[in-house]
């Protein structure tokens, strides 16, 4: 790349000016690396907190949660996992046993359960080794779900027993892969699908939450940059020429003057923002920030006084780590379009990091059905009230439960609504959907943004292939800006 000199920059002899727009972990990392290469760094970030999509809020019991990323995915050389190791952040996975209720509300048992999950990650591995090989010839129409439906036919065939009904209940285990990526199966590309493709290695739950991890990231923004919170760009105007600044136009009327623009706000954002930037964003680029879709993945907790699921003398009366709802029949007031509904539960994670709360996951049309009722609602305690009576049909279902055991009656309720907040793009992160053409072109044309033009984009939506929608994906994206900013100006 060309040194700052022969680019034309007007400030080649002094300090460069970065703005970064956004806090996240995108934005903080960027920040850090264009510190650490003597830039000064401001940060714009609308919310009055760091962390965009990443922050904690507390429960009742004094355990604090991830309002945002719950994961650390992927154990091979993964800087998160390293900054979790560093902070003593606890981590934790829960055994391969699967259980699994049926469409009536009865558990399968435990080896049944299995054979199912085994079967459907079967099928979602060999659709991974597919779309590797034969991306270039697969059709954009062609969905995960497609996929699905061909291959459970090869692995259950009519001669089997029940084969019927087992073809059936693998195809409702796998609607769960939409809690991954935040749409459903029918929605992903399967073209594409090897997007989806992750870091080697397990995925850990963030036990201990991403709190001590975004304080360590920020730790150089937070005594180095100049940080404007409550500041929200309004327009971004890139260099036309090279003793241009790049200019950005806050809400509150203010026009600030950088020498490059670091733009780490959310996909979806940017989808719903295009007019911000002037000149009109070159067709390419605006076509790879369409193209891309935006998943609505939500979270919902519910606390109880003990974890009554684990509380049988017999192991085998407990359940610990994910639990599934096949197309339930039995909420046909609360749930008529019959959503599956999944949870994983935090009772059995190590002492230090454990509680008894119940964490369900939520995506696509149903998020959007409860953020949206939610929303019209006034009282916390109203809000809590619904979303109980919701998933009530669910969690009484487990081991233990009674509805006259005190065990068992709800101490709090606490659910995000990424939809109903602009500032996050009105969503949760990047998948890839049916239709798309080219995806992978799209994510490349994205992360190289316009650097001759002071203009730079970072965020999970910009990162390696196999980070991309996930925090780490997100923390790889600003290191890299910072380090391509840094090289053009030849430090």
């Amino acid at each position: 790349m060309a040194t700052c000199a022969q680019r034309g920059h007007r400030n080649c002899n002094s300090k460069p000016h970065i703005a970064v727009i956004g806090a996240g972990l995108a934005g903080l990392r960027c920040t850090d690396i264009l510190l650490q290469h003597g830039f000064q760094v401001t940060i714009l970030e609308a919310r009055n907190r760091l962390g965009g999509r990443l922050y904690q809020e507390q429960l009742p019991n004094g355990h604090w949660v991830d309002m945002g990323p719950n994961w650390i995915h992927g154990t091979t050389d993964n800087p998160i996992l390293d900054l979790a190791k560093q902070t003593d952040t606890d981590t934790g996975s829960w055994d391969d046993k699967s259980y699994v209720f049926d469409e009536a509300g009865d558990l399968f048992p435990v080896d049944q359960g299995g054979e199912y999950a085994n079967i459907m990650w079967g099928i979602v591995e060999e659709a991974f080794k597919h779309s590797n090989k034969f991306f270039g010839t697969i059709s954009p129409q062609e969905s995960l779900r497609d996929f699905f439906l061909r291959k459970v036919v090869e692995m259950i065939p009519e001669t089997e027993d029940n084969w019927e009904e087992r073809r059936k209940i693998v195809m409702q285990v796998s609607e769960m892969w939409g809690a991954f990526v935040g749409s459903p199966i029918s929605k992903q590309s399967l073209k594409f699908f090897w997007l989806e493709e992750c870091i080697e290695g397990e995925n850990l739950f963030c036990a201990g939450t991403y709190k001590k991890i975004l304080e360590l990231i920020a730790e150089p923004a937070v005594s180095e940059a100049d940080i404007k919170f409550n500041t929200k760009a309004e327009r971004i105007s890139r260099r036309v020429s090279p003793d241009e600044p790049v200019r950005v136009q806050t809400t509150d009327g203010q026009v600030l003057e950088f020498d490059e623009v670091v733009v780490t706000s959310p996909l979806g954002w940017l989808k719903r923002h295009m007019e911000a930037f002037e000149p009109e964003l070159p067709a390419r680029l605006s076509k790879a920030i369409k193209s891309i879709a935006y998943g609505c993945l939500e979270k919902v907790y519910i606390s109880f006084p003990e974890a009554f699921w684990m509380s049988s003398d017999d192991d085998a009366g407990n359940v610990r780590g994910f639990v599934q709802w096949l197309s339930p029949n039995y909420t046909p007031e609360t749930n008529p379009q019959r959503w599956s509904q999944e949870l994983v539960e935090l009772a059995s994670l190590s002492p230090g990091s454990s509680h008894p709360t119940l964490l369900f996951y939520t995506y696509g049309a149903q998020s959007e059905y409860l953020t949206a009722k939610v929303s019209e609602l006034k009282s916390k305690k109203e809000k809590d009230e619904y979303l109980l009576a919701f998933f009530r049909p669910y969690y009484s279902r487990l081991p233990q439960y009674s509805e006259s055991d005190p065990r068992c009656q709800p101490t709090a309720c606490l659910a995000t609504s990424w939809m109903r907040d602009e500032l996050a793009g009105n969503g949760s992160y990047c998948n890839f959907q049916v239709g798309l053409e080219e995806g992978d072109e799209d994510v490349k044309v994205m992360r190289h943004g316009l650097p001759e033009q002071g203009l730079w984009f970072a965020g999970e939506h910009t990162a390696p292939f196999v980070a991309l929608g996930t925090a780490t994906g997100a923390y790889w994206s600003g290191e890299s800006v910072g380090e391509r900013i840094a090289e053009a100006y030849g430090v």
